[in-house]
């Protein structure tokens, strides 16, 4: 795989995280690629009726249009680069892809109010 888009194509392909789409995704994003791998073999990408939210190890994030709320997202990352996302998003891409999103059928909105 030469491209950061190529796993994107591979992972359509097989549905599942195979060991090449698993290390295509590591190079092309480094350790956010293996916290985003790690994320969903943990089932922490959640999806309610108004957002998907990742949930990471101090809070939950949200996901939407391919951004994410997480500083990472807003400090580090150039906006103008599609292939830099933070961890959060690239779970999300990841977990879409091979159907391992855990769908909640309730308001993200409302269920932040009891967190």
């Amino acid at each position: 795989m030469d491209s950061a888009d190529d796993w994107h194509a591979a992972l359509a392909g097989t549905g599942e995280l195979t060991g090449p789409v698993t290390a295509a995704i590591v190079d092309a994003h480094g350790d956010r690629g293996t916290r985003a791998i790690e994320a969903v073999a943990e089932g922490r990408v959640k999806r309610y009726r108004d957002f998907t939210v990742v949930v990471g190890h101090e809070d939950e994030y949200v996901i939407e249009d391919g951004g994410c709320t997480c500083a990472d997202a807003t400090y580090n990352l150039d906006e103008d680069d599609p292939d830099q996302r933070c961890w959060h998003a690239l779970a999300v891409e990841i977990a879409d892809r091979i159907d391992a999103v855990e769908h909640h059928d309730m308001w993200y909105s409302e269920v932040r109010e009891f967190l």
